[in-house]
């Protein structure tokens, strides 16, 4: 089947408005997302001697069919219609995570997730998109307010900062504000406020490094030169084990003795029985990814979906960034997901909508006084 420009059905008015690079390289990366679920199922369920299965692989491949809805829905969006469903999206997070203090379960000292059964649900993945088209359509709006914008931005973050902080989830506080960072610097605030915003959150890692043993313990581990930590030494050790292009599909061994190798450490997979082809393959698909978004942010005509636009793929670049860096030793251990990758319902959901949100955003609209009108409509407005 083939699409002409002319043809105005609604997927053909889609597909051709739709920024098509950025969307195949999310397809893209989700395809490989499952390609690693099937590798790393077995060591996730199994050991060197106990046999696994694919049980992750299979709910993985349901949790894509789900998220490539998402995806495509929320791309059809209009302007309008997105920041309803950004809101929305924003108030349940909250809820969500505000709940979880009190009823989500309890893994490794933190409360993150709501056990649904047949999953588990983090309600904290979804407050990065939300308050992304959230804080653009408050910093983007001319209308004039009583409050300094920014100071309203940080009346709706500050909330969930408090929420995340409890749980406790350094790592999404750290998205979170960083990602209210990159809002006020898109939207033009001064220099100096943005130091003294670096300098607080400088303070707020201070005081994670302070309250919580797990972070010191992380932080002083990655500082020790001597000491790489389990799971990062086992995570560079299948790196090493599979070099240039790594030791085939289903051959790893290293693996079975990461823990979290389906999730946090799925990079660290992809080195051992693809190489370091397909890791460089990822980072190139997330480059391509980011620079595209920002692209077409820049050139989009209304300043909501350029400060928007900007906001959710730098989100997306910055947890890609810190999971591969994590893998890799740059950065300290961090239990954060390598969007579109890592197992997990949650996640994967989450990006289809913080992807779907910049898919609709990005959107090459046509301008309305560009369109051919008819004659008597020019008529009346040449004699207004």
């Amino acid at each position: 089947m083939s699409l002409s420009r002319t043809d105005r059905s609604g997927f053909a008015s889609w597909w051709w408005t739709i920024d098509r690079v950025a969307l195949l390289a999310m397809l893209a990366l989700i395809a490989i997302g499952l390609m690693l679920a099937f590798a790393a199922s077995p060591a996730a369920t199994g050991g060197p001697i106990t046999a696994g299965d694919f049980r992750y692989a299979a709910k993985q491949i349901a949790f894509a069919c789900v998220a490539a809805g998402i995806l495509v829905g929320a791309s059809l969006l209009t302007l309008h219609q997105l920041k309803i469903v950004a809101a929305v999206a924003f108030a349940l997070a909250m809820i969500g995570s505000f709940l979880v203090l009190f009823t989500g379960s309890e893994v490794l000292g933190a409360k993150r997730w709501i056990d649904l059964g047949w999953m588990t649900l983090q309600p904290s993945e979804f407050l990065k998109p939300g308050f992304a088209v959230l804080g653009a359509a408050i910093l983007a709006d001319k209308t004039p307010m009583k409050l300094p914008k920014p100071l309203i931005t940080l009346a709706l973050v500050a909330p969930a900062l408090v929420i995340l902080m409890l749980q406790p989830d350094v790592g999404q506080t750290a998205l979170l504000l960083a990602l209210w960072g990159a809002l006020l610097f898109f939207s033009g605030i001064s220099l100096y406020w943005m130091g003294a915003l670096g300098g607080a959150g400088m303070a707020l890692g201070g005081l994670a490094y302070a309250l919580f043993p797990h972070v010191r313990h992380r932080i002083e581990q990655f500082l020790n030169p001597t000491d790489t930590g389990y799971q990062a030494g086992l995570a560079l050790k299948a790196f090493a084990h599979g070099g240039l292009l790594g030791v085939g599909p289903g051959a790893g061994t290293v693996k079975y003795r990461i823990p979290d190798a389906h999730s946090d450490f799925i990079f660290a997979v992809a080195g051992e029985e693809f190489g370091l082809a397909l890791c460089a393959a990822v980072a190139l698909l997330f480059c391509i990814l980011s620079v595209r978004i920002m692209l077409r942010s820049a050139n989009a005509r209304e300043p909501f979906a350029q400060l928007a636009g900007a906001g959710l793929a730098m989100v997306t670049a910055l947890q890609a960034f810190i999971n591969m860096g994590v893998a890799v030793s740059l950065l300290p251990a961090k239990g954060m997901t390598l969007p579109f990758i890592s197992y997990g319902g949650s996640s994967l959901f989450a990006v289809a909508l913080t992807m779907g949100f910049a898919l609709a955003l990005t959107r090459q609209r046509p301008k309305l006084e560009n369109r051919e009108r008819p004659w008597f409509v020019q008529q009346v407005v040449a004699r207004t």
